[in-house]
């Protein structure tokens, strides 16, 4: 989103992504330093309301004498919406506002909270009408067939669901308009903050929420609104600068949402004397016969990139036909089981190698076995003993500098041990885990189900427990730091950030593999293991939307968005130039 009138920032911020209470704290916080809720009342319904003026004016028939209706709730969403209603009818609309409120629109309780807000739309002709005025909601439907924007302005943060009363036949009603068969173009439907039936924390969604077209979120961004399956009924999703004071008690806040000018600005470095070890040196562990592809994608990915050099080490049988397709890349034949696995006796060889590399990128198109097992046992537990190991112990050689990040069968393999995150002390360096929720159900023994229910919940349970990063790839990846000094339950939370993008384009064989890339190449250039899971995942999901707004969201391939990695990082760095976030 734009933010106006704001300095230059060079350091600039996430969006932090706040819950119903945390806005609440914050809203009553900005009224103890002198902005009240009026004031944050009055911003936030102009500029709901610009953004409404702008959406039609951009449409076929523009603004001037736009038939507008707007659905008003009891509470400050409702006296939200009463303000935008104003200023679209003072800019020229014609505005109907349409209480939902279960009394006449010409006798509101003295005292009402909207009583103030109707005042003024009546002074500039807003038309009004109520449900308790229309039993049948007829006057509502012919309202909602001759508009051409509708604003949902009924429910906030302060009730979601379960909808019921005249609250629910109204907003049924609308969801019933909205799906049945036009012989023209729908209104157009933007929510004031959440579609009314959404629930602001959780995401989960009454049957009569309408889907909106565009959701304007009020401040920040609410949980709900990037959690699914709400996130299916937000449409575009903006954020609206509603005047708060600057920095208003976000330091209290661990979550938030990953924005263009923060992974712009965290881009490494290309100086013009720069050479090939100016940007270290990746080294990717991947791939068996069945799965050649896999090493291919995460070596091609950690060049794109920017990494200086990648190696390759693979299995004897894989490297014909990775050296054929990897030219820039150094290729280290591996030896391997009789199935064309990764030999546990190759995890020597990689830790004796290992100080020569700036990260280890391990565990894609591995396959699965007691051997391979062994070797991720050895190369990162230090050869503890386990059923699938070797009596042979490997004497501890890598020193705690080298960051890896461990995918796909990696992590599977590594479940095997299922203490294997107790062993700290052995570790080659910080870890960054990148689990699908499949994965992640392996790795901890949760349903996949209770995974998707608090996606963030889960991946900052674990990061915590297993003192790594873990990234729980989806639909709004959520990237967790290792929190709360090992505690399964930390004092503090640890901070979770989340990818903007949900993409149905990246459910193909071979995506993650390119973000294990992406990362590894990354830590090669020096990135902080959080970031560089961060930014990576970033890249990854920029990538794809770009080239899903060019050809559609099916067919994209995973070699699609290796080859799309340099455009989308330079794309970036133009962005954070002009400090737009």
């Amino acid at each position: 989103m734009s933010i106006p009138n704001r300095p230059p920032n060079l350091n600039p911020p996430n969006l932090k992504v706040v819950t119903a209470a945390q806005m609440t704290a914050l809203e009553q916080e900005s009224e103890r330093q002198g902005t009240t809720t009026d004031t944050l009342m009055e911003r936030a319904g102009l500029a709901v309301a610009a953004i409404a003026r702008q959406r039609l004016a951009a449409a076929p028939g523009g603004f001037a004498g736009a038939d507008i209706l707007v659905l008003v709730g009891p509470g400050n969403n409702g006296a939200d919406g009463l303000v935008a209603a104003r200023h679209l009818r003072r800019w020229g609309a014609e505005v109907t506002a349409y209480l939902v409120t279960g009394f006449p629109a010409a006798n509101l309780p003295p005292g009402n909270k909207l009583a103030a807000k109707l005042e003024l739309a009546r002074r500039y002709d807003v038309s009004l009408l109520s449900a308790a005025d229309d039993p049948g909601l007829e006057r509502l439907a012919g309202r909602l067939s001759r508009s051409r924007l509708v604003l949902d302005a009924v429910l906030g943060t302060g009730r979601s669901r379960p909808l019921t009363g005249t609250v629910r036949e109204v907003m049924l009603r609308v969801s019933d308009y909205r799906n049945q068969p036009a012989s023209g173009p729908r209104p157009l439907l933007l929510a004031l903050d959440l579609p009314t039936g959404l629930d602001a924390d959780t995401g989960a969604v009454d049957a009569a929420c309408p889907g909106a077209d565009l959701t304007l979120a009020l401040g920040f961004p609410k949980a709900g609104l990037l959690s699914f399956p709400g996130a299916a009924k937000v449409g575009e999703l903006m954020t609206l600068d509603i005047g708060l004071p600057p920095g208003l008690g976000e330091a209290d806040i661990s979550l938030e949402l990953l924005t263009p000018a923060w992974v712009g600005r965290r881009m490494p470095a290309r100086p013009l004397n720069a050479h090939k070890g100016s940007f270290g040196h990746t080294l990717v562990v991947a791939g068996s016969r069945n799965y050649v592809g896999a090493a291919c994608l995460v070596a091609a990915a950690a060049g794109r990139v920017g990494a200086g050099l990648v190696t390759l080490a693979a299995p004897e049988s894989v490297y014909p036909s990775a050296a054929a397709q990897l030219t820039e890349t150094i290729h280290l034949p591996l030896p391997e089981d009789g199935a064309g696995q990764i030999h546990p006796d190759a995890a020597g060889i990689i830790r004796d190698l290992l100080p020569r590399y700036s990260c280890l990128a391990v565990g894609s198109g591995m396959g699965r076995s007691a051997g391979t097992a062994a070797f991720m046992e050895r190369l990162l537990l230090d050869g503890a003993a386990s059923p699938a190991s070797s009596p042979a112990a490997i004497p501890p050689s890598i020193p705690p500098s080298i960051p890896v990040v461990v995918d796909a069968d990696g992590l599977n393999n590594l479940s095997r041990r299922p203490d294997w995150w107790r062993h700290q002390e052995n570790r080659p360096g910080p870890l960054i885990l990148t689990p699908h929720p499949g994965e992640m159900a392996t790795l901890t023994g949760l349903a996949t189900a209770a995974i998707q229910q608090d996606r963030v919940a889960t991946a900052r349970r674990y990061a915590a427990q297993w003192q790594t990063v873990v990234v729980l790839k989806g639909a709004f990846t959520a990237i967790a730091e290792p929190g709360g000094g090992g505690r399964p339950e930390p004092e503090r939370d640890g901070l979770v950030r989340l990818s903007p993008f949900a993409n149905p384009g990246l459910a193909s064989g071979g995506t993650g593999d390119v973000l294990t890339g992406i990362i590894g190449g990354l830590l090669a250039q020096g990135l902080t293991p959080f970031d560089a899971a961060s930014c990576g995942v970033y890249l990854h999901g920029q990538a794809a939307a770009a080239l899903t707004a060019r050809q559609g969201n099916a067919g994209l391939l995973a070699s699609d968005l290796v080859a799309a990695l340099p455009q989308t990082i330079h794309q970036l760095r133009h962005h954070c130039a002009a400090d737009v976030y």
